[in-house]
């Protein structure tokens, strides 16, 4: 068996990475600094703000086919001014865009019930009231390039927290639109979008203002047992392994959300389920990464 997974140096992520090296099977982990690897895995190097890092990394795969593969990795930013060395906004770009370009790549690879969880978030859908300004649409030529946009915010954070938002949903339209195609359904594959929920101790802020990394973050555990969305990092993490090796979902459902240390399975936002945008996202983002669909 061979398991890969982005995002598992730190966080919810390493959390998922302990309890499954546990399992036994080949696993590979994609990261930026070799050195945080956790015991167990195969650390490969990976930069997601490079469209040429994640074929390197796809490229550097053992063979065999990919039993389960992992796409938690993600970051905000304080605004949308960031770009890639492809051009594109960085949120989008490290989010969506390199995790589209790595699941297209490894797509041949993936065995009969692979499991494919990508990681989403409930700021996706204006209905879940997170405090984060949600996403107004999932084109990806405007969160490429916002500056084309004639709607991004003209408040740099409240534009940074909307992209995270946006990039999100993007994953969760991702999965849905993979989880719904011929192929998955012929071959069985398990597939998973999940939404941790609000978990302070990962890595998320990272990029973001000196107040939030500092002052903000730090005091969020202790909001934990009172914040309707929010979960402790061990509860995160041990839902993202479950989903990655035992869950089930419900018949036909896929965004499974973690509330109170439970999974459940909500209804995704209503521009997440709508199929003709998915399809959209879908295309745009393989012209933008190069993949031939």
């Amino acid at each position: 068996m061979l398991t890969v997974m982005t995002g598992g140096s730190s966080g919810l992520g390493r959390v998922a990475a302990a309890r499954l090296a546990t399992d036994g099977g080949a696993l590979v982990m994609g990261v930026r600094d070799p050195a945080r690897t956790p015991p167990g895995w195969t650390g490969l190097p990976l930069d997601l703000a490079s469209l040429a890092s994640v074929r390197s990394f796809a490229a550097q795969l053992p063979p065999g086919p990919i039993d389960g593969l992992i796409l938690n990795a993600g970051g905000q930013r304080p605004d949308v001014a960031g770009r890639t060395v492809d051009g594109f906004e960085t949120t989008f770009a490290s989010n969506h865009l390199a995790h589209y370009l790595l699941l297209r790549l490894v797509q041949p690879r993936l065995a009969p019930g692979a499991r494919v969880v990508i990681t989403s978030s409930g700021t996706h859908d204006p209905a879940e009231k997170t405090g984060v300004p949600p996403p107004r649409h999932a084109d990806a030529t405007l969160l490429a390039f916002p500056e084309r946009d004639p709607r991004t915010d003209k408040v740099a954070a409240a534009a940074g927290m909307r992209a995270y938002a946006a990039s999100k949903l993007c994953n969760l339209m991702t999965a849905l639109h993979l989880a719904a195609s011929a192929e998955a359904q012929d071959k069985g594959w398990q597939v998973f979008a999940y939404d941790p929920g609000l978990t302070p101790g990962t890595g998320l802020v990272r990029d973001q203002a000196w107040l939030v990394r500092a002052l903000v973050w730090p005091l969020l555990p202790l909001m934990v047992p009172f914040g309707k969305g929010m979960n402790r990092l061990s509860d995160a993490g041990r839902g993202l392994t479950e989903l990655a090796s035992v869950a089930e979902a419900p018949a036909g459902l896929v965004y499974a959300s973690l509330r109170k240390g439970v999974l459940t399975w909500p209804e995704p936002s209503v521009l997440a389920r709508d199929a003709a945008a998915g399809a959209a996202l879908w295309r745009d983002s393989a012209a933008m990464t190069g993949v031939a669909d």
